[in-house]
């Protein structure tokens, strides 16, 4: 067998040790990530985790090429789709990519998320991932080629063959024996908590390295990142976002492709690991991939902080032509107690009930305020018609 074909070919596959740099990033990532969304009430926390996924999915299309507004993807959660077919395949592709994530959001919170480098949880992330998007958007056609993809299938026929850029990936027919090696590499339930911080970022360069799907490895990687932080404590309860950073970089969006590519990098020599690939480069990838993750976690920390979302609450208020100046009492009542019963928008408002009927009114109907049902206490809402005023810099079009 050709040394390349063998599942080893991905070594290193982790750090062994931490530079001093390295743990710095990780020491700064630990303690940034435990503050995040610290001040926030959970209901508060819980809905702003919505938002969240919302544009971890925005970018991670991006990243793809495909640029869906976040407003076009809330619409096709709620079953609004776009008129031109183009668009609603997008729009559709999106909304199953927010479903696959929040299904792996769920099971965070339930403490229920399995080994996220495992074969079948990976499997399981392109199945959901694939479940609900149009077939057009799984038909794959190139090199003389056309087929459908398989949900939550490798790459198992000589047409699954591609070159990614100028990357060859192994053959299809070792995919599966590559996927093995790759979940026993990466299994957390061997490594302690720096360990699986820097086996993260090492597994997002691998796993696209091996490509195991034959469409969709990119943004399977990014929600597979998205578990791995979850699982090693750094998550924040879903309230920041991987893609973001790597569709911006730290100072330019060109980076994420530069530093994959450099992490493809052959050993350079005697002196650089005793792999196949560059352990100098893996180090490099992985003190990027860290710093992006701070990076993220810091920008989301400013915009989430009570302190500052209260007065842009207000100031949302104070340029609507809608609302009156009485419902900011409460946006500020729910930001503070994550939620409070209908009947006490009179109190809060300081206006005859009546008044403040009509006041909860106008503001459920901005969309500032839900609730599961009908009648129950609300809690904050962030409507994507919003979002550009309440969280600059969240979106590129801010």
């Amino acid at each position: 067998m050709s040394p390349l074909e063998a599942p080893q070919r991905i070594e290193p596959a982790r750090l062994e040790e931490a530079s001093e740099a390295i743990a710095d990033v990780i020491a700064d990532l630990s303690a940034a990530s435990a503050r995040l969304g610290k001040g926030l009430h959970p209901l508060t926390a819980a809905n702003l985790a919505d938002l969240v996924r919302l544009m971890n999915i925005y970018y991670s299309n991006l990243i793809e090429g495909h640029n869906t507004r976040p407003k076009d993807i809330a619409r096709a959660l709620e079953g609004k789709l776009d008129e031109d077919e183009g668009r609603r395949n997008l729009q559709l592709e999106a909304a199953a990519h927010v479903r696959a994530q929040a299904k792996l959001d769920r099971m965070a919170a339930e403490n229920s998320l399995p080994e996220p480098a495992s074969v079948a949880f990976i499997k399981w992330l392109h199945l959901e991932f694939c479940r609900d998007a149009p077939k057009q958007m799984l038909r794959i056609r190139g090199n003389g080629t056309e087929f459908i993809i398989k949900a939550g299938a490798w790459r198992s026929q000589p047409e699954h063959d591609v070159a990614v850029g100028r990357h060859v990936p192994p053959a299809s027919s070792r995919v599966d024996d590559f996927m093995r090696y790759f979940e026993e590499r990466y299994a957390f339930k061997n490594l302690r908590t720096a360990g699986r911080i820097m086996a993260m970022a090492a597994a997002h360069h691998r796993f696209n390295f091996i490509h195991p799907f034959p469409d969709g490895n990119g943004r399977v990687s990014r929600l597979m990142s998205h578990a791995m932080a979850q699982q090693a404590g750094i998550g924040a309860h879903g309230l920041w976002s991987i893609s973001r950073g790597l569709a911006r970089g730290l100072k330019a969006p060109s980076e994420y492709k530069q530093m994959m590519d450099l992490a493809d990098m052959p050993r350079q020599g005697d002196l650089d690991g005793r792999g196949n690939l560059s352990l100098k480069a893996l180090n490099e990838f992985v003190f990027w991939f860290l710093n992006v993750c701070l990076d993220q976690v810091k920008f989301m920390e400013s915009l989430f902080e009570p302190d500052s979302l209260g007065p842009r609450l207000s100031a949302y208020v104070e340029r609507s032509n809608i609302l009156k100046p009485e419902s900011i009492r409460l946006l500020e009542e729910a930001l503070i107690r994550g939620q409070f019963d209908r009947g006490e928008t009179a109190r809060i408002t300081g206006v005859p009930d009546r008044t403040a009927r009509r006041i909860l009114a106008e503001v459920l109907e901005a969309g500032l305020l839900g609730s599961v049902t009908p009648k129950g206490p609300v809690s904050l809402r962030f409507p994507s018609d919003a979002l550009d005023s309440l969280f600059p810099r969240l979106f590129p079009e801010t």
